[in-house]
């Protein structure tokens, strides 16, 4: 069998020994959209190859090499792969039953690696859409899942592992790792090892504050009916209220203006096609080595 190591300009290098099923088929890519880097009948090499391949060019290294990767065996859902979404062949009332059945499948996406767990199969289940062509189909956005596997997966499952941190700084007063301690670890973390440790009561797939809020956003109508331009007319009156209760020097009442505004900032994220943890990480990359000094109360950065 001949392992091929693709290229898609761009988006990522992968790894197939079918390259008009996987590129084309399920990520949507015509032969003249991508390349092929190398060729090789040894799967070990090209695993090792793929790898060293995606770290010249600046891509996202895989956590598993290729050889590694026995999730995909014997897996019976024909799941349909784009840039945006990952379709499932069959009606939302059937697709927990198919879940169960395929437990432990990983797929790649242009957002990161996703896998089915007993708890990964709740998130699913909870943000799945049916097909507007096909009552038959059902679809998740692969940047959402991606997102939400790497916050509440791999570091926790790293960590129970005995993994560390090369930077014990990385964590912030509540344990959670940082943003930039999460892409670093991103790289290091083991979905089999994340797969396997994580059993039928495992808390560590739970979802965040933040997936709370866009799934009672979600099932209000909010995204669906909601405008980005009220929203931020909304953060306005919620930043408002928020001063107003500091100079009472109400307490309870500036919490309170604080955490209806991250509501209304998840919510206008989400509207303007992002994520607040997203927004969040690439601020923090920003400050991160910011030098400045105190002035009069307020930060002020260095010219």
């Amino acid at each position: 069998m001949t392992y091929y190591i693709y290229h898609i300009p761009g988006k990522k290098i992968g790894m197939t020994c079918d390259l008009y099923n996987r590129v084309t088929e399920q990520q949507g890519y015509e032969s003249h959209e991508y390349e092929v880097l190398t060729e090789s009948q040894d799967i070990g090499f090209a695993s090792d190859m793929e790898r060293q391949l995606q770290k010249e060019y600046g891509y996202k290294v895989d956590r598993v090499p290729y050889n590694k990767l026995k999730c995909n065996k014997n897996m019976k859902m024909n799941i349909n792969i784009t840039e945006q979404t990952t379709t499932f062949p069959c009606p939302v009332n059937k697709l927990k039953g198919q879940l169960m059945d395929n437990i432990g499948m990983h797929w790649e996406t242009d957002h990161g690696d996703c896998l089915i767990t007993k708890k990964s199969i709740k998130w699913i289940l909870k943000n799945v859409k049916e097909s507007m062509y096909n009552t038959e189909r059902c679809y998740i956005y692969n940047k959402a899942f991606a997102r939400w596997f790497d916050n509440n997966v791999a570091y926790d499952s790293h960590d129970r592992l005995g993994g560390n941190l090369e930077d014990p700084h990385m964590r912030t007063r509540t344990g959670a790792l940082s943003p930039t301690g999460i892409r670093q670890e991103n790289k290091q973390c083991n979905i089999q090892e994340a797969i396997d440790s994580c059993g039928p009561d495992c808390e560590c797939m739970m979802p965040s504050q933040f997936d709370l809020i866009r799934e009672w956003a979600e099932e209000r109508g909010l995204y669906d009916k909601g405008d980005p331009k009220t929203q931020a007319l909304k953060l306005v009156e919620e930043v408002g209220e928020t001063c107003r209760a500091i100079l009472k020097e109400d307490t309870i009442e500036t919490h309170d203006g604080i955490g209806d505004a991250v509501v209304v900032l998840t919510n206008l994220a989400h509207l303007c096609g992002t994520t607040i943890e997203e927004c969040i990480e690439m601020a923090y990359h920003e400050i991160s080595t910011r030098r400045g000094k105190m002035e009069n109360g307020t930060f002020v950065k260095n010219d």
